[in-house]
């Protein structure tokens, strides 16, 4: 009797496969858009992402969790502002923000809190300003245009260099990854026997079958190229 799939595993919604989310720290987003000022009050190790967490006290009162620059420091002074004060921290649209400047943490709509460039040590490059938008050099290298009113930090996201120390154990690679419900290690399914995954068996490690599987598969030979428009080399 063989097992059954990884992803079956994992859509099973055991705890296993659930981030643990009491170990958050919560959400990390902008406030609703306005003009705010703060001041961070304490930063933070958060499991949930890579890059350390600045929590800033709005002079309203309330507290914003935000990813913290390189180089931030408790009790430095944080702006939410439309106007061009280019100083790492400040929270801006991207139309009020000059080309060139480093700029983590875009929104992919305007005031969603952000979505791109999170991780430690990340930064966008802004490229342009267009007519309809302004262009962003991500970090792949990938140029993407977003709304003029798409906020973003300035600076580069702090925590950067964490992957110039390796691992050495296995069993620290687990751990890092566990913590976001990641499993480690990851077996390959050609690797294994036929009774376990449909690309398992043969006398050296091949798929054997077109790796190509319709939408509608059952989730037992939901593997491989999922509804594939085009296959092949390119």
């Amino acid at each position: 009797m063989g097992k059954r799939l990884r992803m079956q595993r994992r859509g099973s919604g055991k705890p296993h496969y659930l981030s643990p989310s009491f170990k958050h720290k919560g959400p990390v987003s902008y406030p609703k858009p306005g003009e705010y000022e703060g001041i961070v009050k304490d930063i933070i190790h958060n499991p949930g992402t890579t890059a350390p967490l600045a929590l800033v006290e709005l002079y309203d009162g309330s507290m914003a969790r935000l990813i913290a620059y390189e180089g931030m420091m408790v009790g430095e002074k944080i702006k939410f502002t439309n106007e061009t004060i280019v100083k790492p921290g400040n929270v801006l649209p991207l139309g009020s923000i000059p080309q060139g400047a480093p700029v983590y943490n875009i929104e992919a709509q305007p005031g969603d809190g952000g979505k791109f460039v999170r991780a430690a040590g990340n930064y966008a490059t802004i490229v342009s300003h267009e007519k309809d938008g302004v262009i962003v050099r991500l970090p792949s290298g990938k140029h993407k245009m977003f709304l003029a009113s798409c906020r973003a930090t300035i600076g580069v996201a702090a925590g950067g260099g964490r992957d110039d120390k390796p691992f050495v154990k296995a069993g620290k690679k687990y751990h890092a990854l566990r913590a976001r419900a990641r499993i480690f290690p990851i077996t390959s399914g050609v690797a294994m026997n036929p009774v376990n995954h449909p690309h398992g068996g043969g006398s050296h490690q091949h798929v054997g079958r077109p790796k190509t599987v319709a939408r509608g598969a059952p989730p037992g030979r939901k593997v491989g190229s999922i509804a594939a428009r085009r296959t092949g080399k390119r």
